[in-house]
């Protein structure tokens, strides 16, 4: 079954679930009607479908390579590249002041998540570019700003991100690159980074590096690193390319999945750089970067979720084995197992890209308003978006190759391909462990205010479906509460690692209970339809879940350490 972008699902989520029409009424998004949010979701649906997806299996099959110190990116992966730059994909929800559209993260997060489940491998590039002009247009100067932001989401630039050294993996304070004043304003940039995605590459004729490196003196740790822009090449005040920097690719890493993206390891020796921001705020502005990214990763988690599924399910369509009861056609889909697993699938999808596209809504309203409270929102969705959307791409793509049986563990069926694909999400822009500390830990810095705001709100939609499904409504309401006992233990515990050890089982707890409200809100927009039988199956099979993860959350971390290190490895 060829891909098809869920060009419906995301226009009912964004006219239906969200509140669309408040965003619409701010100055910043008053153009973003119904109209031109559909047209947008038709005109990307129609790039992933028949530009980007007949990519997926080449970019598997035919890797990135490096080359007498040249890289070689898949084939057709630079007309892909181009095909998304000359759209204006990049640069959606940039400043239109630099070409940018200027458009809603939640569109944003749509077509990226559209672009995800179409070939992975490739769309890594745009979330980098985009990453990149964001944290560049918070924190860069005038200038660098008027020479990059225009280049960068018009596609001729990409960007990256260089954090991970060899020495320093989500320890990003134990880094030693340094980057020592050259007198005129610029600086000498030397170190070795790694897993720099798109590192390097041949469907753009410059890369804009984003590299964390220490000014000598600086303090030890993350308060004494700082940002800086590196460029492969020189550019003149004109935007033309001068000489080259001093910065090479190294070798490319040999991965699980993903083959098609070109993972560099980075050597500096001297490369010229501008710092982004003040001295020794580089995590800071670092961090617009890795949150953009971090709902970004979370979306490529959901993308690659419904390829697997929508591969899936086709395969159970056809495949004819065994008897199975009510009027079938023989096909697996009939057996209960297998309606099971596809529906689950589904289910999970929903929630996973309903949580995302809430959060992406949360930036927006921020942005918009500038209410507090918004951003207060958007940062506790964050990290809850990006564990739930890639643990959901993970079990996705594993329930998919069961679905296949045996077939599925043949490489020429493509099912596999989803699972090796997906399984980094859950591990880079930090992993979905850290993901759930922060959660427990910096989210809760308000004493669980934004957590309770949330849960309260949720509880008002639910008074409201009360009179039309008063059993699925009293279950999430009931997990509402469950999880609002838990978010306030975690809030009373002084120690860290009380809260840490149960800090990813919390995380899944809450996504499980935001997915239910949220599967409730369709069911009540869609009385009748096919997404009210799907809320009923999640919230009745699904969403009990939670109860025994809220256990877990609240056990402590007494038993845990109770184990000691010489018993794990005895």
């Amino acid at each position: 079954m060829p891909y098809r972008a869920a060009v419906d699902e995301f226009s009912f989520l964004i006219n239906h679930l969200l509140d669309a029409d408040a965003l619409r009424q701010t100055n910043l998004f008053a153009e973003a009607t119904q109209d031109v949010t559909d047209a947008i979701l038709s005109e990307a649906g129609k790039l992933c479908d028949e530009v980007l997806a007949p990519l997926q299996r080449a970019g598997d099959l035919h890797p990135a390579r490096l080359e007498n110190g040249v890289v070689r990116t898949s084939p057709g992966f630079a007309d892909g590249f181009k095909a998304i730059a000359e759209g204006g994909w990049l640069g959606m929800s940039a400043d239109p002041a630099f070409g940018g559209m200027g458009l809603p993260m939640i569109l944003t997060s749509a077509v990226n998540e559209m672009m995800s489940g179409a070939c992975l491998a490739l769309q890594l590039a745009p979330l980098m570019s985009q990453g990149e002009i964001e944290a560049l247009e918070h924190h860069a100067s005038d200038e660098i700003k008027a020479l990059y932001l225009p280049k960068l989401v018009s596609g001729e630039w990409t960007g990256t991100m260089n954090l991970t050294e060899p020495q320093a993996g989500s320890d990003v304070g134990a880094l030693k690159s340094k980057a020592e004043a050259n007198g005129d304003g610029t600086y000498a940039i030397s170190g070795q980074k790694i897993y720099i995605s798109w590192g390097d590459h041949d469907v753009a004729e410059n890369i804009c590096h984003l590299v964390l490196a220490r000014i000598p003196g600086a303090p030890e740790g993350t308060k004494g690193i700082s940002l800086f822009l590196v460029p492969k090449f020189l550019p003149n005040a004109d935007g033309s390319l001068g000489a080259r920097n001093g910065v090479t690719t190294v070798s490319l890493e040999h991965k699980m999945g993903i083959h098609g993206s070109p993972t560099a390891v980075l050597q500096y020796d001297q490369a010229k750089g501008w710092l982004i921001g003040p001295e020794q705020g580089g995590m800071a502005a670092m961090f617009t970067m890795m949150n953009n990214a971090r709902l970004g990763v979370g979306g490529q988690g959901i993308g690659v979720a419904e390829a697997a599924f929508q591969h899936a399910l086709s395969y159970a369509e056809g495949r004819k084995q065994g008897r199975a009861g009510g009027d079938g056609k023989g096909s697996i889909i009939d057996h209960a197992d297998v309606h099971r697993m596809l529906t689950s699938m589904k289910a999970d999808i929903f929630a996973a890209r309903a949580i995302g596209l809430s959060c992406a809504y949360a930036i927006d309203m921020a942005r918009a308003t500038g209410d507090p409270a918004w951003k207060a929102r958007a940062a506790l969705l964050t990290p809850i978006s990006k564990a739930f959307g890639t643990d959901t791409g993970i079990a996705v793509a594993e329930m998919g190759l069961q679905v296949h049986g045996g077939m599925g563990f043949v490489e020429e069926t493509g099912a596999a391909q989803f699972s090796r694909d997906v399984r980094v999400t859950a591990i880079y822009e930090g992993t979905n462990g850290i993901q759930a500390m922060d959660l427990v830990a910096r989210k809760m810095m308000d004493g669980g205010e934004a957590a309770s705001r949330l849960l309260d709100e949720m509880e008002v939609d639910i008074e409201l479906a009360r009179e039309h499904f008063p059993n699925m409504a009293d279950g999430v309401w009931q997990a509402c509460e469950s999880m609002r006992e838990a978010t306030e233990w975690m809030v009373e515990q002084d120690q860290m690692n009380a809260r840490f050890a149960g800090a990813v089982p919390f995380l899944r707890a809450f996504a499980r209970v935001i997915g239910g409200h949220l599967h409730l809100k369709a069911a009540m927009a869609d009385k009748g339809g096919p997404r009210e039988r799907l809320a009923r199956y999640y919230i009745l099979r699904l969403l009990p879940e939670h109860m025994g993860l809220l256990v877990h959350a609240q056990a402590g971390d007494a038993d845990l350490f109770a184990v000691t290190t010489e018993e794990l490895v005895a």
